[in-house]
């Protein structure tokens, strides 16, 4: 949350002359309601088969950069769909991600006490991200434009 997936993804995609798309905006826009308000409605467990959902068509219809929410990774066919994808993880650690995003309550999953539960979620999250990852690439007091760099030096990928 706050990394600059969708900052990032849009930088690359213009760097490579491709097409950027988001997942989340993907699930906004078919729902016609934020992510927020799929949590408070529907509950985590309909919002995450609808990111699962999401993720597989974009996967399937998209040849570009992707951004993926962040507990996309949560499962396990997802995973699989991501095998042999070049697949980054943008880190980060929690005083950047408070900086960035304030932490506040605008995300369903930081609702109460914020930087405890951005703690907890990272720890169970990790682990995922890094298998899944071809690269990892720290956005820590980097600009969108050095992350994006950063990412095409690390996959050897040549700009537009």
């Amino acid at each position: 949350m706050g990394v600059g997936k969708s900052t990032v993804g849009s930088l690359l995609a213009e760097r490579l002359g491709c097409v950027f798309r988001d997942t989340d905006d993907d699930i906004v826009g078919a729902q016609g309601r934020t992510i927020a308000e799929i949590f408070v409605d529907d509950g985590e467990a309909r919002f995450r088969a609808l990111e699962k959902a999401a993720v597989a068509a974009a996967l399937a219809e998209h040849d570009g950069v992707l951004a993926l929410g962040g507990g996309a990774i949560l499962d396990a066919d997802t995973r699989a769909l991501l095998a042999g994808q070049h697949v980054v993880y943008l880190s980060m650690d929690v005083e950047e991600a408070a900086r960035r995003t304030g932490l506040n309550v605008a995300r369903p999953l930081l609702a109460v006490n914020p930087r405890k539960q951005w703690r907890e979620l990272m720890e169970a999250r990790r682990h995922l991200y890094t298998e899944a990852a071809t690269v990892v690439v720290a956005t820590d007091g980097r600009s969108p434009d050095e992350v994006a760099q950063a990412v095409l030096d690390a996959l050897e990928l040549k700009q537009a």
